[in-house]
């Protein structure tokens, strides 16, 4: 029971840092010291996308469940819980790219909202 739960931690957290990601650069928008945590969580998002690397906190969600004698997914979080709500498809690299180059485009348009305020 304690490492499901512990792996529905994992989980929480893990879709918090990927919404972070996503809209943290809005929060910047009112408070700019938040970029100083926003976009090293960005660059990681970006690196992992870009490279096709799996996150740290997929393997040890999928740890704790296996652990709480649940079976583990394969891939990684975005293909597992993401894709199949938003997409019928599954995860390619094509799509993985596309997100990466995504969340750049998009911080960056909200960053550079961020210089042109603040001058």
């Amino acid at each position: 029971m304690l490492f499901r739960i512990l792996a529905d931690l994992v989980l929480i957290t893990h879709l918090g840092f990927v919404a972070f990601a996503i809209f943290g650069g809005l929060l910047a928008l009112r408070w700019r010291r938040i970029a100083w945590f926003h976009l090293p969580t960005v660059a990681w998002g970006v690196i992992v996308e870009l490279t096709g690397w799996v996150c740290p906190l997929t393997p040890l969600e999928n740890w704790f469940r296996e652990a709480g004698g649940s079976a583990p997914y394969s891939g990684d979080f975005i293909a597992h819980y993401i894709t199949p709500v938003l997409y019928s498809t599954t995860l390619t690299r094509e799509d993985q790219l596309l997100y990466g180059l995504g969340l750049l485009v998009i911080n960056a348009a909200i960053y550079g909202l961020v210089l042109y305020r603040s001058r």
